[in-house]
């Protein structure tokens, strides 16, 4: 459920790279430091333990009582630890921290926020969409989604090793619990000091957030746009029924926003949104074509054999099945696009097949 590599890597459309220390400590492999990027806002980097994406950046802000926080880290005593020491070299210790703001239900965002608020009382605030998916679950509850995925995965073509992989597990609030603020989109943040609004950009996720503050002059991007890889957008039973088709429309209305430095959950602070946005959306037209000439070459392909023959950031045979199943759920996501756009049409069977829809000659003018 985490956000991963796996689509095509390619240099980022952005003017400027601008978190220069990231940017050197991305390259080298370690961990960046707490940075203050503007008066009383800093980023924290929390550790992903055994994750190619290393870390996830919290920010920090500071309030006349304490500290807000934008995301809080993955679910691990390192995480945690960090997250402590990050929040004291602000000059705040982790029981002053009042809110914090989820932008996305992944576990290296809001893995922390249940540990967070049993020892600081914080309010946590998210997106209803995502709030939803993070509620208790009976053990029965859990054995319905595994198999509403199992089934989701046969259709698509996928083996067994994909099908049988463990999931990574959603981190939830316990039995009664949930967030203490919903945030909708073009809401203000109750930060006193700050002017922070909720610009909600679904696709990665069905709620997920970003927030700007145009008198700073910052956006905080979450995984919705970062500097040098694409999210995983995926189909997953249960949330968006057309993910990638809701991501672009995101972008697009990304692109329109002010011309902010951008704050993202993972590598290195940059400037450019709107070209950043547009480097995005041609990523994806190039994805577009390259799934549409292979099922044109194979017809009646599966989205597991058109996943298995497109090009993916490292070689597909060294993936691992939680990887695979990231990467076909995005080739099926790619291939509903190109559906509603009329160039692909489904073979509805078990499994699920498709083919180039080309006009049938009643339909020729």
């Amino acid at each position: 459920m985490t956000l991963q590599t796996t689509g095509t890597e390619r240099p980022a459309a952005v003017q400027r790279v601008t978190g220069v220390r990231q940017y050197e400590a991305w390259q080298l492999g370690e961990l960046p430091p707490v940075e203050e990027v503007r008066p009383g806002l800093w980023s924290i980097p929390v550790p992903m333990p055994r994750n190619p994406l290393r870390y996830v950046l919290v920010y920090a802000l500071a309030l006349d009582d304490g500290l807000a926080l934008i995301d809080v880290g993955w679910d691990a005593e390192e995480s945690w630890r960090a997250l402590v020491d990050g929040v004291r070299q602000t000059g705040h210790d982790i029981t002053e921290v009042r809110y914090a703001a989820i932008t996305h239900l992944h576990p290296d965002h809001f893995g922390l926020a249940p540990r967070l608020r049993a020892v600081s009382g914080a309010a946590l605030a998210m997106h209803a969409a995502d709030a939803t998916l993070l509620g208790h679950h009976t053990p029965d509850d859990t054995e319905r989604n595994e198999a509403g995925w199992a089934r989701q995965l046969t259709r698509l073509g996928a083996p067994r090793t994909v099908i049988e992989a463990d999931p990574v597990s959603l981190v939830r609030f316990g039995a009664g619990e949930s967030v203490d603020i919903v945030l909708e989109d073009g809401a203000r943040l109750d930060l006193p000091g700050w002017d922070l609004r909720a610009i909600w950009t679904p696709g990665h996720t069905a709620g997920h957030l970003c927030f700007a503050d145009d008198s700073r002059g910052v956006l905080l991007s979450g995984d919705h746009m970062l500097p040098r890889i694409s999210p995983n957008i995926s189909t997953i039973p249960g949330e968006l029924v057309d993910p990638l088709h809701r991501y672009l429309h995101s972008l697009h209305a990304t692109a329109a926003l002010p011309e902010h430095e951008v704050l993202p959950a993972h590598e290195y602070r940059f400037s450019g949104v709107a070209a950043r946005a547009r480097g995005l959306l041609e990523h994806h037209e190039e994805r577009f074509a390259e799934i549409l000439a292979d099922v044109a070459a194979h017809p009646e392909s599966t989205a597991w054999e058109v996943t298995e023959r497109v090009t993916w950031s490292r070689p597909f045979d060294t993936m691992t099945p939680r990887l695979h199943r990231l990467a076909v759920r995005e080739t099926d996501a790619h291939l509903l696009v190109l559906a509603d756009r009329g160039a692909v049409r489904l073979l509805a069977g078990d499994p699920d097949r498709w083919i180039v829809d080309t006009p049938t000659e009643s339909a020729r003018p």
